[in-house]
């Protein structure tokens, strides 16, 4: 599962499973013009159908984030150096990049915004000193100023909870180990992971009664939290892991089944008064069936690594940064040409993918000026001069 290094382990499946989250959330900005639902930028003809996939992918997409990171925080608690060196690592990570984001290309998304809903006219010089105007809070509600960076907003709160959690990450991996291995072994009892749908499930219940919740990619914010601590839980336990990669099948028949009886349901109550009370509850059951199906798989197959993946993961949060951005601006002139929705979206994926690319290799990758920017690591540097020789396989 884990190839050994010193005191520390590099786990490819997670490395895998972050370069498909990545994806899909490039997928699902892609489409994020063409829903029924208010967005930045949108494209003059709208469909429910894009609204039935986004809702398939918002159940599973950021929980899996939030997972993935619990499990890194896990590893990155092993390599020593305690509380200093882990805020370090996180303000530098996600911190600089997240105010980098905050300061500069999230301006130009909410201009994006003003300009192409009419409420501006005029250059973006020409509003930015409006960006300072109130706080941004979702499109067409509240001021200007994105301080979570807009979908930066997941560095904002995986920062946020680092901070909060950090006392009981550290605890688990001293004193509370005793602790985390009990529950592990619970857990890895067969069929008994399931029932992490409970906690999640009153949780969210209790978070979506309080005034003023807010649910960024579909789940209130404070549910992030129990996925990221079990995240941290799993991989701790060989047994539990051993148990996911038995039950995967089952995990990924159960994701299937709820799925398509989740999306029948939204598909077929178009009021949607129906689907929001049962909403909560069936995201709540499918998102750990989904994540023990990935999981599951990922140990059982993705334990290796190729030129792709290290060039890839190494992508990853660069690629997160940019994405937003550049879909949205792309997205932003292709609309003037008025196409059919399929060819617009095909030129806006296919055009934005690249130029997020180009702007990663030629700029970002090689200046470590720019990867420090990117929340990434600096070159070593006899590699400086050789890093735009390499190209992955």
């Amino acid at each position: 599962m884990s190839e050994k290094s010193g005191a520390s382990y590099r786990r490819y499946d997670l490395d895998w499973l972050r370069v498909f989250a990545i994806l899909s959330v490039f997928i699902f900005h892609s489409t994020r013009f063409f829903d029924l639902g208010d967005w930045h930028v949108k494209s003059p003809l709208l469909y429910f159908e894009a609204d039935v996939f986004q809702a398939f992918l918002m159940t599973w997409m950021m929980p899996l984030f939030f997972f993935i990171s619990g499990a890194s925080i896990y590893y990155s608690m092993g390599k020593g150096g305690g509380a200093g060196k882990f805020f370090k690592d996180k303000l530098l990570r996600l911190g600089v990049p997240l105010l980098v984001g905050v300061f500069t290309h999230a301006s130009w998304q909410v201009y994006l915004e003003r300009v192409s809903h009419q409420q501006f006219q005029g250059s973006y010089f020409q509003w930015l000193p409006q960006y300072f105007d109130g706080i941004y809070l979702n499109p067409g509600e509240g001021g200007n100023f994105a301080f979570a960076g807009m979908h930066l907003w997941y560095l904002f709160f995986l920062l946020l909870f680092c901070i909060i959690l950090y006392p009981l990450f550290a605890w688990l991996k001293g004193r509370g180990q005793g602790a985390l291995i009990r529950f592990g072994n619970f857990l890895g009892i067969p069929g008994v992971a399931y029932l992490l749908f409970l906690p999640t499930a009153i949780f969210y219940q209790l978070i979506e009664e309080t005034p003023g919740e807010i649910d960024p990619g579909g789940w209130p914010m404070p549910v992030y939290m129990i996925f990221l601590v079990m995240g941290f839980v799993i991989v701790s336990n060989e047994r539990l892991q051993s148990q996911l990669i038995r039950m995967r099948w089952i995990s990924l028949a159960g994701t299937s089944l709820m799925l398509a009886g989740y999306l029948a349901l939204m598909e077929n109550i178009r009021t949607f008064q129906l689907f929001d009370d049962w909403n909560g509850p069936m995201s709540c059951v499918i998102v750990w069936f989904a994540i023990f199906a990935i999981f599951g798989f990922g140990i059982k197959y993705l334990n290796f690594s190729t030129p792709f993946l290290t060039y890839a993961n190494e992508a990853v949060l660069p690629f997160y940064i940019l994405h937003q951005t550049v879909l949205l601006t792309i997205g932003y002139l292709v609309f003037q040409w008025l196409l059919p929705a399929g060819l617009s979206w095909a030129i806006i994926a296919t055009a934005s993918f690249a130029i997020i690319m180009v702007l990663y290799e030629y700029l970002i990758r090689r200046h470590n000026v720019l990867r420090f920017l990117f929340g990434m690591k600096p070159l070593p540097k006899q590699h400086v001069a050789e890093v735009g020789k390499v190209v992955p396989a």
